[in-house]
């Protein structure tokens, strides 16, 4: 395989933020800030996007969120309830990298009381030559019902195992699909469902490898030799 021609340094926003003396609220926001002799104008877009992203979460977690602890922390001191202090944690992982393709998924916790917190996933695949988000549909090639190619090759990792998954799954995997719950790996693209989408709570984020065949492009055959 090509080698990796682009680094990622993490950067990191966080605070605690107390009310009445008291933390009430923590975030700690991770986003990539990507570097290379290579696709320098890509870059700068690139990192304008998750930067932007990084400060849009940030000024959620210190208004919407953080009023929301606060409500919940003189809720439970005037009824005598524990305290819990609320939590938001924004992690990435760099999953394909490769030349010119660039692909990466976030995970969105937060915690707001109760008996668990909730994750978010999305993700982003771009090709840096042409400083644009690789769709879904541009990596397959040999049909163009290439959702049914999908949920065929899910249903039989699936069925594999069915304990884990709501009895009406056939049905969730097509209704609850989106396009942009995808990311790229060196073995094949990884398609995932939200929490609650095809299963419960406990069996977290469901996610299903479709290897690279004849049919399903290994991203960097979008790339032209530099």
């Amino acid at each position: 395989m090509v080698k990796n021609i682009l680094t990622a340094n993490t950067i990191v926003i966080k605070d605690e933020m107390k009310y009445d003396g008291v933390t009430v609220l923590t975030f700690k926001i991770e986003y990539p800030e990507f570097k290379s002799s290579y696709y320098q104008m890509s870059l700068v877009v690139i990192n304008k996007f998750y930067k932007e992203k990084a400060l849009a979460y940030e000024k959620h977690c210190r208004t919407e969120l953080f009023n929301a602890a606060v409500e919940q922390y003189k809720y439970s001191k005037e009824n005598n309830f524990p305290v819990h202090v609320h939590e938001a944690l924004v992690v990435y992982k760099l999953t394909y990298n490769c030349g010119c393709i660039v692909s990466l998924y976030f995970d969105q916790y937060e915690y707001t009381g109760g008996a668990h917190g909730s994750t978010l996933r999305y993700s982003q695949t771009f090709n840096l030559q042409k400083c644009s988000m690789l769709k879904l549909n541009e990596l397959f090639s040999c049909t163009s019902d290439y959702k049914a190619y999908i949920f065929k090759q899910i249903l039989e990792q699936i069925e594999q195992d069915t304990s884990i998954y709501f009895e009406d799954y056939a049905k969730l995997i097509v209704s609850t699909f989106n396009e942009s719950s995808f990311y790229c790996t060196p073995l094949g693209i990884i398609i995932y469902y939200q929490q609650y989408d095809i299963a419960p709570y406990s069996s977290g984020i469901r996610e299903f490898l479709i290897p690279y065949t004849n049919c399903v492009i290994d991203p960097i055959k979008k790339c032209f030799q530099i």
